[in-house]
């Protein structure tokens, strides 16, 4: 199942790329992106590139858990118009409600959230079914932070997990997170989550505006090729006028099986561009 996010998913990644002495331009060249899909948050992106971006960024840092490094400075209330909903629920248990319910459509899709309750703990989970691979475990901690962020929202500021499930490998891996978490962790877990005292779940929200989410515009949830050629050439415009050859290697696929796959639905890849020159002139 390939999976859709919005760029403002990627966080603050370029200022903390450029006070760890990396170059974010480096790592937008090396994966192929324009550099302007950072001024363009909410624009949507297949959630491979994601992964792609904050493995190299990774690379660029040296740093083996950068999305928990750079997670520690996400905050779920900002994280576009979806993250002001969320936060704006009157109790935790209604935060995490919204998060399941409008994830998949507002901001990522291929993803699972879910609450369970264990005894006195609640465990909530993130799941990505993306089948990406190259930086999947950097998203994944970025992932984790974002649910600390929600839970600490209601629970206040100094407030950490029970308990850390990661999809890290060994006990070193787990040590090293312990101290970017500030808590406990156990590697090896099938899917990561967040443990905490199921009582918090009746936790009230700060005082504060509430968001009007209904202009929020929806992610596709099953895209077909015309949507993922639609997303991409979005992307590609940002800086220039876009190639069938660079959208065709994004998909995986070389220019003929592209156009015949556009063909099967009755489109073309020309067709698709002058629909997105026409929107934007208009």
């Amino acid at each position: 199942m390939k999976g859709y996010t919005r760029a403002s998913a990627l966080g603050p990644i370029s200022d903390f790329v450029e006070t760890r002495g990396g170059s974010i331009e480096r790592i937008f060249e090396r994966v192929n992106l324009p550099l302007a899909l950072l001024d363009n948050p909410d624009l949507p992106l297949p959630l491979a590139e994601q992964f792609k971006v904050l493995s190299e960024a990774g690379r660029e840092i040296g740093d083996p858990f950068f999305g928990a490094a750079l997670g520690r400075l996400v905050s779920m209330e900002k994280l576009s118009a979806f993250g002001a909903w969320v936060t704006g629920a009157p109790t935790l248990a209604g935060s995490i409600d919204r998060s399941a319910r409008g994830l998949n459509r507002f901001l990522q899709t291929a993803t699972r959230l879910e609450l369970r309750i264990i005894g006195a703990r609640a465990r909530w989970s993130i799941a990505l079914l993306d089948p990406g691979t190259d930086g999947r475990f950097q998203n994944e901690l970025l992932g984790v932070s974002y649910l600390i962020d929600g839970v600490r929202f209601y629970a206040g500021h100094g407030w950490a997990p029970l308990l850390i499930r990661s999809t890290c490998t060994g006990a070193a891996q787990a040590a090293a997170l312990e101290q970017l978490f500030e808590a406990p962790v156990q590697h090896g877990a099938p899917v990561s989550a967040v443990e905490f005292d199921a009582t918090l779940l009746a936790a009230p929200r700060r005082r504060g505006p509430t968001p009007d989410f209904s202009t929020e515009p929806a992610i596709p949830p099953e895209p077909s090729c015309r949507e993922d050629v639609a997303a991409l050439t979005a992307i590609a415009l940002l800086e220039g006028y876009p190639k069938i050859g660079w959208v065709a290697a994004k998909l995986g696929k070389n220019r003929r099986a592209l156009q015949r796959a556009l063909e099967a639905e009755g489109c073309s890849f020309s067709a698709v561009l002058d629909g997105l020159l026409k929107a934007r002139a208009t």
